[in-house]
């Protein structure tokens, strides 16, 4: 039986790795604004045919596309995502040589029972994101950004996520409240 559907999604953040070498990540900062997100796996399936048949299956992760639809990407956020820069006078300035850091995202999607579902995305690179502008009418038109990045397992351990239901069995509460305090890196398992 289920313990609750998801029915929302906030508080997205993001951390910096700060080391790719160890894969070790800065403090998260918040993303204020959640409306959407989309996490697609890519998994790449290979069949082997023998004795006229299929005789054999293999998958493997390829590459994860995150889309988020925020409210706003204020300046700070997209020079931290992207690799810009911002000039003496304040001006967010975006160049064809910047350089986009590696990434983690978290987040938190609420549930039907009124829990939540925690997740956190670990490598990934965002791109310059689309923007549409159109004029005021009669009627106001939010205009929200979307950014768009793709994620790729750590090479240290090979984990691209992990989740965590705030009423699991086995979750301690000081994994939930710590959850976006650092970027959570789990315990092994004995």
């Amino acid at each position: 039986m289920a313990k609750g559907i998801r029915i929302g999604m906030d508080k997205i953040h993001y951390a910096i790795m700060t080391d790719e070498t160890t894969e070790t990540y800065a403090t998260p900062k918040p993303i204020p604004g959640a409306i959407t997100g989309t996490v697609s796996p890519t998994t790449n399936t290979e069949t082997l045919y023998a004795d006229d048949q299929a005789w054999e299956t293999a998958s493997a992760l390829g590459e994860i596309e995150v889309e988020l639809n925020v409210a706003d990407l204020p300046q700070d956020v997209l020079k931290d995502l992207l690799g810009a820069t911002v000039d003496a006078n304040g001006v967010l300035v975006q160049s064809k040589s910047d350089v986009a850091p590696y990434v983690a995202i978290g987040f938190r999607s609420q549930k039907s029972n009124g829990k939540y579902r925690y997740f956190w995305l670990y490598k990934g690179k965002f791109q310059p994101n689309e923007e549409e502008f159109q004029t005021k009418e009669d009627s106001p038109s939010f205009q929200t950004p979307t950014i768009t990045g793709t994620f790729i397992p750590r090479q240290t351990d090979g984990k691209w996520r992990a989740r965590a239901d705030e009423d699991g069995e086995d979750v301690p509460s000081q994994v939930i409240n710590n959850w976006f305090t650092s970027v959570y890196d789990g315990t092994p398992v004995p």
